[in-house]
């Protein structure tokens, strides 16, 4: 989730309201507005009982004042500056304070892909032993693993996260194939399904967002590349690549035409344009806003190699020598509670990382999600597939890789194995220029630079 893609993540879910709100975080961090806080970078000292955060997070106006809010109430300990910052400067400002030994910054949070590059480098202290303090509050095995970006070292902490689900109308429910159930469908059902729903309507009722600033890129890098071939970059252009752009073809022909234009699927869904689509979950929750009873949600369809989903994660960690240790750790636990994460599942919909019962005052559409969420993290034969780690400001040219390919077979129907070769080559270079090397659910390439295979 870094730039130049828009954030979908809104206001208090309370409203329901998230039109206005058009930065992607997550998928994978937050685009966020630079340097945005209360005197921006140059009031980080970190010193007295303040505490610094710098996160990319939670950085549109509305996000970040509730999330002040939450910190003020569940951190009692001293007082703490929210500071929100692009990821580009994040990344500087931590490295150059590590590096001059100078650490002003008492907490980082961002996503995965921020934070695990930082690792690497050194740049961030063990939080081994507040992991194990924290092991009682039912974090998911697979979020733990992530937390040690491929050591046997803890980084950060789980703090929030996000996901992509299918979300459908009752209504397209008459049409499941036979013996499909929508909490386990196949993608092969998935196509059966989008074919029975449009022959019974006279027109396509599918859709996915393939806008703009649509997320089709996330469709492909985290579910249906590994739901297919097991990998992504590393399975770029493989025979089982060429037969899932194949399949997505085909998935096409049954969805509505204005899936091309389509940035947010909940505007579709809730004005009945579409019966069925995958989105973002911050991007789906506004269709049920008036009419829950008539909307499911439901976890993502398995392909060959599973039910490959991607998990927008984000962590908290701690500078390597940052001050006030212990205070800062105080503010993870605080952070980490059950009661804090639902707050913040209330007011900016983000999904708790810890073990949490969803209070039945929520609003419907959110408990809707939640239970799509559990389900798809919980099912059987899930697939972690992790937004691209490491590529910094290239992500952007990652994406418009993907949405080039996406136009080229799928639009303008050029022949699949050609567009792979030559897509495949741009994607080689960039990695090649970053010195990435590969992320889930690609295998380890052990530091080296991901080679496109």
């Amino acid at each position: 989730m870094h730039p130049p893609e828009a954030s979908p993540y809104g206001p208090n879910p309370a409203t329901l309201s998230r039109r206005d709100l058009l930065r992607l975080g997550i998928a994978a961090g937050v685009g966020a507005p630079l340097l945005t806080a209360c005197g921006g970078f140059g009031d980080t000292g970190g010193g007295g009982d303040k505490l610094v955060f710098l996160s990319t997070q939670f950085a549109p106006v509305e996000e970040a004042e509730r999330f002040r809010g939450i910190l003020k109430s569940a951190y009692t300990a001293g007082s703490v500056d929210y500071v929100t910052s692009d990821p580009g400067p994040y990344n500087s400002k931590v490295r150059s304070e590590v590096r001059a030994g100078k650490v002003g910054t008492n907490l980082i949070g961002g996503v995965h892909g921020d934070l695990a590059p930082l690792a690497r480098d050194g740049q961030l202290e063990d939080l081994g032993g507040l992991a194990q303090k924290l092991a009682g509050r039912g974090y998911a095995k697979d979020l733990l693993e992530l937390a040690k970006v491929g050591t046997n070292t803890t980084y950060y902490i789980p703090w929030a996260q996000a996901t992509f689900i299918l979300a459908a109308s009752n209504t397209a429910l008459q049409y499941l194939p036979p013996g499909a159930t929508i909490d386990n469908l196949t993608y092969d059902q998935f196509l059966a399904w989008a074919k029975a729903a449009k022959q019974a309507a006279g027109k396509p009722v599918f859709g996915v967002p393939a806008g703009p600033k649509g997320l089709i890129h996330r469709f492909l890098q985290g579910y249906l590349y590994p739901a297919f071939t097991g990998g992504e970059i590393t399975k770029f252009r493989s025979p089982e690549a060429v037969t899932m752009w194949g399949y997505l073809k085909e998935l096409w022909s049954v969805c509505t035409p204005a899936s091309a234009n389509f940035d947010f699927m909940q505007e579709p869904l809730a004005a009945k344009q579409v019966l069925v689509a995958w989105d973002h979950v911050a991007r789906l929750v506004n269709a049920p806003k008036d009419a829950p009873d008539q909307f499911v949600m439901a976890p993502v369809p398995s392909g060959p190699k599973g039910r490959a989903y991607m998990p927008v994660l984000t962590g908290l960690a701690i500078p390597k020598g940052a001050p006030a240790r212990d205070k800062t750790e105080q503010l993870i636990e605080a952070l980490s509670t059950p009661d804090v994460q639902l707050d913040v599942l209330r007011k900016n919909a983000f999904f708790p990382t810890v073990q949490a019962t969803i209070p039945s005052d929520l609003p419907a559409a959110v408990r809707l999600e939640a239970d799509a969420v559990r389900k798809q993290q919980t099912g059987s034969g899930a697939l972690i597939a992790l937004p691209p780690v490491g590529l910094g400001t290239g992500e952007g040219e990652l994406t418009k890789i993907y949405k080039d390919t996406f136009a080229r077979i799928v639009l303008k129907n050029e022949a699949i194995a050609k567009v792979l070769a030559d897509e495949g080559d741009r994607v080689q270079k960039l990695l090649a220029d970053s010195k990435a090397p590969c992320w889930t659910p690609d295998p380890d390439s052990g530091g080296q630079t991901c080679q496109v295979g």
